[in-house]
């Protein structure tokens, strides 16, 4: 449960009394490097937003127990070099979200059954034309393992982006099944 770490950060940066939403991410928005400032008034302006600081605390959290903000939080990575006000604006959406959630936390074993797993890909949506995979693994109806990143490879069509996030995917599924199935020898010795 981070809802201390949440509570922390949301006072940091300064978020406390933000407007809380339901979505991590505005899904009209398209971030840019189009958005990038490129004035030196638009670059001064943005050298006082903590944007680095904010994203490598809710990094932390998309890495540890929030796979629901992995993706944004990923997104917003990609511009950590010079980010613009757009990027800093869907940044603070992610704090507003995290104040609405900040109570949810991860429950393990409640339902479900055994290891599912769920993989997808985004087409090929971003500016240079690759894909971002995505991958969650549930063990017992609760999340154990999710990656968001963009795929190493130019893909030629939507249909190589899904094989591709299946392949990764895959990998993930035959290293939890082996290190669950010796986690079960172990309980049963």
């Amino acid at each position: 449960r981070q809802t201390n770490y949440i509570v922390t950060i949301l006072e940091r940066y300064g978020f406390t009394n933000a407007k809380p939403v339901n979505t991590p991410m505005d899904p009209n928005v398209k971030l840019s490097k189009d958005q990038c400032p490129t004035t030196k008034k638009e670059k001064l302006e943005m050298a006082e937003r903590p944007y680095r600081a904010a994203i490598g605390a809710l990094r932390y959290l998309a890495d540890v127990t929030r796979p629901d903000i992995a993706y944004p939080v990923g997104q917003l990575a990609r511009y950590m070099e010079n980010p613009g006000q757009a990027h800093w604006t869907a940044c603070k959406r992610v704090f507003q979200y995290l104040l609405s959630t900040k109570d949810l936390w991860l429950v393990l074993g409640k339902f479900g059954n055994g290891l599912v797993g769920y993989a997808d890909s985004d087409g090929m949506s971003t500016e240079e034309r690759r894909p971002v995979s995505g991958y969650l693994f549930e063990f017992l109806g609760s999340p154990i393992s999710w990656a968001s990143k963009r795929q190493e490879l130019v893909t030629l069509s939507t249909t190589e982006a899904e094989y591709i996030a299946l392949s990764y995917a895959g990998r993930e599924a035959i290293w939890l099944r082996d290190t669950l199935g010796e986690v079960l020898k172990l309980k049963l010795s």
